[in-house]
């Protein structure tokens, strides 16, 4: 009963507004710093761009967005992407429907090459668009579809990070965090990640590790701005997850001679 209740459409709105109001008073009643000073400029001087982040936090990018920005976020088709979708739009965000998968077969199922179309399409228009860097479920490691898309638009990467000093960090396979009311929030970009048209396939590797480690590194940076520890950093699992990614795609390359 409780499942068909949570699939109703009313019922997801319902809750979608519940949580932009709600995000919309985190941001209001928090003191937020930028990180650089000049947060926008790299937006502004390389766009369009392609905003990514780190999943769990995909919401909290609301509060980077600007009154005169317009930005097109990719969010998945199940129960909680529609949740997720309408507080977004709610927000000021434009939603493409669709998520990347660790398996090729799911991809297409779950509409990633079609978000990913669009989302190429609307560059070409010259407009910015965000998603996030992982993919379910393996948290902290950077897929292949944002590199892709960068590929084919000719657009650089643009990673961001919105963290909080007061926060909900739940103990779910992406660490979400939610920020709470009443404390401090850093909002961070790091430096433009662009990769050639013709790059091959060790470029792009690179270039894929390369957007790891700058969003690992602006994350931690923002909460050592706000005194805090950077929350699941140390754990195992997202080495572990990593480490074998990198071995697989290093035996990839070397078999390729």
């Amino acid at each position: 009963m409780f499942r068909k209740i949570g699939r109703s459409r009313f019922v997801q709105h319902l809750l979608g507004a519940l949580l932009a109001g709600y995000l919309w008073f985190v941001k209001k009643t928090n003191r937020i710093i930028f990180i650089p000073d000049d947060v926008y400029g790299p937006v502004d001087d390389n766009a369009p761009v392609i905003i990514t982040f780190w999943h769990g936090q995909h919401l909290m990018q609301t509060f980077y967005r600007r009154p005169k920005d317009r930005c097109y976020v990719m969010i998945s088709r199940h129960g909680d992407g529609e949740i997720n979708a309408y507080a977004a739009e709610l927000l000021g965000m434009s939603v493409i429907r669709g998520s990347g998968a660790q398996r090729s077969d799911q991809v297409r199922k779950r509409g990633g090459i079609q978000a990913l179309r669009q989302l190429l399409q609307l560059l070409e228009a010259g407009e910015h668009v965000s998603m996030t860097a992982d993919v379910p479920k393996i948290s902290r490691v950077a897929g292949d579809g944002i590199v892709a898309l960068a590929q084919l638009s000719g657009r650089p990467i643009l990673p961001m990070a919105v963290v909080c000093s007061r926060r909900w960090d739940f103990p779910s396979w992406d660490a979400a965090s939610l920020g709470l009311p009443f404390g401090r929030t850093a909002i961070l970009v790091g430096k433009p990640i662009p990769v050639a048209r013709d790059a091959d396939a060790a470029a792009k590797e690179q270039v894929r590790r390369t957007v790891e480690a700058e969003l690992d590194r602006i994350y931690a940076a923002g909460y050592a701005a706000l005194g805090s520890s950077y929350p699941g950093a140390d754990r195992a699992s997202m080495f572990a997850a990593r480490a074998k990614r990198q071995a697989e795609v290093d035996a990839a390359l070397a078999a390729r001679g």
